[in-house]
């Protein structure tokens, strides 16, 4: 595994050197061996408990990176990389470097009196949800490997320690930004906002400020993008705090994530989120508010003018409700198989959206009956045969597969992230996984065990998820 040095030119105190913390213990739980031969990782079986748990110094040293974050809305200067040690950069089998990352791996000089640590909860969810994420195809940081530490981490109740491998194309955040304008410096601003238009931009060619201003416009389109894909498939992220957001555009961070079963646009799952700040349906406007925050980060490299910046970047933030109305548009039109120049389908997806929610509809099973339904295959809902007589006279030879396209038929529903999460904690593996892991890496194809993972509880309106730091 041969790792070079990420972001130690950014800035001063941007990337401080530090080491994990070795644990008793390790052992290994969870492998993506499909990601490991993307990336060359040759690692034997042996040695990867060792070296993935932290326990084995790499060539290089390893940092943690700082960065700001708006969380809740209320801004925290210094956040940082608190239970994470970055190991470096590792080329996938296209030559592009990828931040390989430790997660839970001890204290850092950001952990603000923290142990550092991961519970193992927390770890086997980024494992299944970030893979699931990828099998859906919604742009997502990866997970490589999952290590038992041997060690208890003190929670309420305590738990069994963990570390995850993740992988991400960066780790530049909004907050990233946010930490560099805070302590003004413009110089650090620069540095990181070029790596990041190299990395993940370098269609952008213009100079001056003209190039800070096409970042923030790429930024936001990916932001869009990526938050219209959550909604797709009904995903409620539930910490999108700035320090929670990449530029790159990926979803990063899988604390108190979960899956909406039944519509509602004000599904809220995470115990911290009491005011539903990062709802389902509020996604949207959150997103957009944080590239608010990104844009205020740049101001310097825009004009030594502050009111002259603002003005500049003002039409890229408002054209956020535009591009994402547009999107939201095309994703609708999609999943109902609808051309996006029909006239009624406004009224049409209204009126679906509504007896969802009042007769509490399952999201996913919903749109795959109704997909299904276009084969004669499946049966809609009582609630829905009035409306689907008036849809399906829209569709037409082209509609099953546009939305058998962007209608998932499993997705990593919250009880059964629930029943692997405790078959770990009781023996330290998961049949369940297994099975789930085959089904969930061709969501959209039919399989036996399909219908095992399409059972939904009863009732989620109590489900609670968590952050697990």
């Amino acid at each position: 595994m041969k790792l070079v040095p990420r972001y130690t030119d950014i800035a001063e105190n941007f990337a401080i050197e530090d080491f994990p913390a070795s644990v008793a213990s390790p052992q290994l739980l969870l492998w993506n061996d499909g990601l490991a031969k993307q990336f060359n990782i040759n690692v034997a079986d042996d040695l990867r408990a060792n070296i993935f748990s932290g326990n084995e110094q790499q060539a290089i040293p390893a940092v943690a990176l700082g960065y700001s974050g708006h969380q809740f809305g209320h801004f925290s200067p210094r956040l940082g990389d608190g239970r994470a040690h970055l190991l470096g950069a590792i080329s996938d089998d296209e030559n592009q470097l990828w931040d390989i990352q430790l997660k839970g791996s001890g204290a850092t000089p950001y952990s603000r009196g923290g142990d550092g640590r991961c519970a193992l909860g927390p770890a086997i969810r980024e494992y299944v949800m970030s893979e699931a994420m990828h099998a859906l195809g919604i742009k997502t940081t990866r997970c490589l490997a999952v290590v038992g530490s041997g060690e208890t981490v003190y929670r309420n109740p305590p738990q069994a320690g963990a570390i995850v491998t993740r992988l991400a194309t960066s780790h530049i955040r909004v907050g990233s930004f946010q930490y560099l304008a805070t302590q003004g410096d413009v110089e650090g601003l620069k540095n990181l906002a070029d790596l990041a238009i190299e990395r993940h931009y370098p269609e952008i060619t213009d100079t001056g400020s003209q190039r800070y201003l096409a970042f923030l416009g790429a930024v936001i389109k990916n932001q869009v993008k990526l938050v219209v894909s959550w909604m797709r498939v009904g995903f409620i992220h539930g910490v999108m705090n700035t320090d929670n957001t990449l530029v790159s555009g990926e979803t990063i961070d899988y604390g108190p994530c979960a899956m909406m079963n039944n519509f509602d646009f004000d599904t809220v799952f995470s115990s911290i989120d009491k005011q539903g700040r990062y709802a389902f349906g509020n996604q949207p406007n959150i997103a957009n508010w944080n590239c608010a925050r990104l844009a205020e980060s740049l101001i310097p490299l825009i004009s030594d003018d502050d009111e002259q910046a603002v003005s500049l970047m003002t039409p890229f933030i408002n054209s956020f409700a535009e591009q994402f109305n547009a999107e939201f548009t095309a994703m609708w039109a999609q999943k109902l198989g609808l051309n996006e120049s029909c006239n009624s389908s406004g009224e049409l997806i209204a009126e679906l959206l509504t007896l969802l929610k009042d007769n509490q509809l399952d999201y996913t099973n919903t749109f795959d009956a109704l997909t299904e339904s276009l084969k004669g295959e499946t049966v809609v809902p009582e609630s829905l045969i009035e409306w689907r007589s008036k849809w399906v006279s829209l569709t037409d030879d082209n509609s099953y597969e546009v939305m058998r396209a962007a209608n998932p038929r499993v997705i990593p529903r919250n009880h059964v992230i629930e029943k692997i999460i405790a078959e770990y904690n009781a023996a330290g593996s998961s049949e369940l996984l297994q099975r789930f892991i085959e089904v969930a890496g061709s969501p959209y194809s039919d399989s036996e065990q399909l219908p095992e993972f399409q059972a939904t509880p009863r009732n989620d309106n109590d489900y609670q998820t968590f952050c697990g730091t």
